[in-house]
Parts: C-alpha cells; sequence; structure tokens
C-alpha cells in the first residue's frame, strides 16, 4: 500500500472539510455564501500547503546542518588518523627522531644569571667538574654534546648518538673554540652561542643550523696537543728545494725506508702538518695524534703530485703554490689562501 506524501494528505483534507461544509449548509444558505466558504476552503488550504512547507523546509535545513556537522567530525578524525600515520611511518623511517633529548626550558634566550663574555658568548654551569686544568685551543677534546636552535628544536647530539666526539677545538665553531677553555674535565655547561660565533644568521654550508644555537656540553677528557713550530722557512722555499715544471717546490727531510712509490690512484696513511706563509698552523694529523688516509686523486694537487714523489718512511717539506692548493682566493669556506708548506711523513701505501 503506497502512501501519500504529507503535502498532498493536507490539501486533500483541508478541501474535503471545506466541501462537506458547504454540503450541509446548502439548504440553508444562498450561493454567496457557498462561495464564501469556497474561498475559506482555498485560504485554509494555502496556510496548510505553506506550514507543510516551512516544516518541511526546517526538516530539511536541520537535515543538512546536521550532515556538515558529521562531514567536519569525520574530516577531523580522518586528519587526526593521517598525521598519526605520517608520525609512525617517521618513525619507522628514522627511529632515532622518536627519542630526540628535549629542549631546556631557557632554550630561547639566556637567562639573568648567565655569565657573558665580551664576545657574547654567554653559558652556566651544570655540573661542576672535577680537574683543575682548561683545554687550550689546539688540544684535542672528547665530549658529549647536544644542540638545539632556539624554538626548541634538536639539531644534533653525540648523546643520542651513543658516542662521545673527539676534535681540536681550533677546528670548530668559535664558540666552541672560546667556551670550552672555560670547563674542566666532567664539567656540564650550557652554551648560548650567538650566531656570529655559530655558522651564522643565514648560514652559507647547506644544513646547518641559524641564529643562535644552544648547547649543553660535557667535557669527559682533553688530550694537550704537541708543541710545533712552524719551519724556519716557511715563507718561501730555500734555494737548495727541488722545484717542479708545475711549480711545486719540496726538500726531503727524511729519507725512505722503501723504494715503492704510490701511484695518483694509490691510496696512502699519512701524518702532517701545514702552515700558511706567515707561519700560522691550520692543520696537523700529528696535533690530532691520529694518522689520516685518504686516496691521491681525491686532495689537492699539489699533494696528488707530491706524494708520488716520495717512498715508505720518507719524510718531506712541500711549499704547494696557491694555483696547486685551495687558490688565492678559495671559493670553500675556511680553507687557507696563497702558498702552503706542509710537513709530511708517508707511512704507508695500499
Amino acid at each position: 500500500m503506497k502512501t501519500k506524501p504529507i503535502l498532498t494528505v493536507v490539501i486533500l483534507a483541508a478541501l474535503s472539510g471545506a466541501a462537506c461544509k458547504e454540503q450541509s449548509n446548502t439548504t440553508a444558505t444562498p450561493a454567496k455564501t457557498a462561495t464564501a466558504a469556497t474561498e475559506q476552503a482555498a485560504v485554509q488550504a494555502e496556510e496548510a500547503v505553506k506550514a507543510a512547507t516551512d516544516e518541511a523546509a526546517k526538516a530539511g535545513e536541520e537535515a543538512m546542518k546536521a550532515a556538515e556537522a558529521a562531514k567536519e567530525e569525520a574530516t577531523k578524525t580522518a586528519e587526526a588518523a593521517v598525521a598519526e600515520a605520517n608520525k609512525a611511518a617517521e618513525a619507522a623511517a628514522d627511529p632515532a627522531a622518536a627519542t630526540d633529548l628535549p629542549a631546556p626550558p631557557d632554550v630561547a634566550a639566556a637567562p639573568a644569571d648567565a655569565e657573558k663574555t665580551a664576545s657574547g658568548l654567554a653559558s652556566k654551569v651544570l655540573q661542576p667538574g672535577t680537574g683543575a686544568k682548561h683545554p687550550g685551543e689546539e688540544d684535542v677534546v672528547t665530549v658529549h654534546y647536544t644542540g638545539w636552535t632556539t624554538d626548541g628544536k634538536m639539531f644534533d647530539s653525540s648523546v643520542k648518538r651513543g658516542q662521545p666526539a673527539s676534535f681540536p677545538l681550533n677546528r670548530v665553531i668559535k664558540g666552541w673554540t672560546e667556551g670550552l677553555q672555560l670547563m674542566v674535565e666532567g664539567e656540564k655547561r650550557r652554551f648560548w652561542i650567538p650566531g656570529n660565533l655559530a655558522y651564522g644568521d643565514t648560514p652559507s654550508r647547506p644544513g646547518a643550523p641559524a641564529g643562535m644555537l644552544v648547547f649543553d656540553v660535557e667535557l669527559i677528557s682533553y688530550k694537550e696537543s704537541p708543541k710545533i713550530e712552524a719551519p724556519a722557512d716557511v715563507a718561501a722555499a730555500p734555494a737548495d728545494a727541488t722545484k717542479t715544471e708545475s711549480g711545486l717546490a719540496y726538500k726531503v727531510l727524511q729519507p725512505g725506508t722503501g723504494s715503492a712509490k704510490p701511484q695518483a690512484t694509490s691510496t696512502v696513511t699519512v701524518h702532517y702538518s701545514g702552515w700558511t706563509t706567515d707561519g700560522k698552523m691550520f692543520d696537523s694529523s700529528v696535533k690530532r695524534g691520529q694518522p689520516a688516509s685518504f686516496p691521491l686523486n681525491g686532495v689537492i694537487k699539489g699533494w696528488t703530485e707530491g706524494l708520488q714523489l716520495m717512498s715508505v718512511g720518507e719524510k718531506t717539506r712541500f711549499w704547494i703554490p696557491g694555483n696547486l692548493a685551495y687558490g688565492d682566493t678559495p671559493s670553500r669556506p675556511g680553507a687557507p689562501a696563497g702558498m702552503l708548506v706542509f710537513d709530511v711523513e708517508l707511512i704507508s701505501i695500499q
């Protein structure tokens, strides 16, 4: 059995009622009364239609609101699910990312009780050390550390890696070179390092963090660097130095014990120290206490050429012109410019 729509039922009922009323009064009233009754019935029918239409519209509006609310709630739920799925995917791809060390509460700025130096470096001792001596600028330190940007994002941590880091103090950012000389062994200290003592406010090194950096550092130990004086002839090659067609000059300091010489594609292990012609040392494996190994075709041209002249056990001094080194105006940040002087010991050839 089919049910008639509500609107149709209302109209029929109104018309039926009006018709019955008109029929009952036919014998008692004239034709004029019948016309009035018909008009009244039409008005009632119109009102009934309007009421039914308004009710239907209201019901439709409520249904639309309910549907929109349900849609919005479903969207929020879906977005939350996607966010959780993304987090899970990131954690699966990089499990270490889920274990970042929380930033200190004062990461945004150095507190009022922090010590400040003339350079702008601020620091605060978190745990006093057990030692009495401080490392020097050229000493090799072993540390645990964690670094954050001032928005609390961790960008590096030896603690997270579970492996302390060792390096010469004069080979890191200025804030570290200055700051760690304030520390003693066993000490833990927090540093607020301004951009000009770190990587800069707009770093040239890809991926380097910008602006002020905050580090928690523990000085585990340090090793005093051996004192290595610049050669007396560091400013220029002496008259008895041998010179090649490329402009490379060299002088054997200690003869080797073998006859084999490396090729351009050989991997060599060496000890070396390097100076600029004003006598300033810029690098030394001797100071680090760790020989260096590398393929000869992966270094500056002066090394590639010069070490092929050496035999195992030999020590030689090289005067390498800028065009065979890093250039007179190096494009690599921090590279020494112009002629460089190296004392090199060839330990082995692979």
